[in-house]
């Protein structure tokens, strides 16, 4: 998996840089009416972040792993992403997502074909949810890098 783990720290290195550009300004209000500010969709990665450390991890433990979802919205709601400064929401995000590579590319030949279910989606192997995580990261960073509204 160090192939998966090389390209997660690259688009962290290639994002980090563009995202520190971007003002306290830029990233709290939202940018279209009822939709999340790019703090909050930043807060949402490192929800992901979270929440998929403890899948990649766990399901090296077990045959098979069930593992519930999270309500998205809430988790941003409650966690009030849009009150905390910029430059401490993207060390957060930035450190959290290299330890995530550093443990993807841990991750044994051996494990990656672990089942996973996740909430109520269907079976998918460990490794197809690492590749997974690494498309949703590069979905919301290109949602908080776009200059339209």
């Amino acid at each position: 998996m160090t192939g998966l783990a090389d390209e997660l720290r690259s688009e962290i290195d290639l994002s980090h840089a563009r995202l520190r550009a971007l003002t306290e300004r830029d990233v709290t209000e939202p940018r279209v009416a009822e939709k999340w500010s790019r703090k909050e969709i930043l807060g949402h990665l490192i929800d992901s972040a979270a929440n998929n450390h403890q899948r990649f991890v766990r399901a090296q433990f077990v045959d098979s792993l069930a593992w519930p979802g999270y309500q998205q919205a809430d988790w941003v709601s409650v966690q009030r992403y849009r009150d905390e400064p910029w430059s401490d929401l993207l060390n957060l995000w930035a450190a959290f997502n290299r330890h995530l590579a550093h443990v993807i590319e841990s991750v044994p030949e051996s494990k990656t074909g672990t089942q996973c279910v996740i909430g109520s989606g269907e079976p998918v192997t460990l490794e197809w949810l690492m590749r997974d995580y690494l498309r949703h990261m590069r979905h919301h960073l290109a949602q908080i890098l776009d200059s339209g509204t």
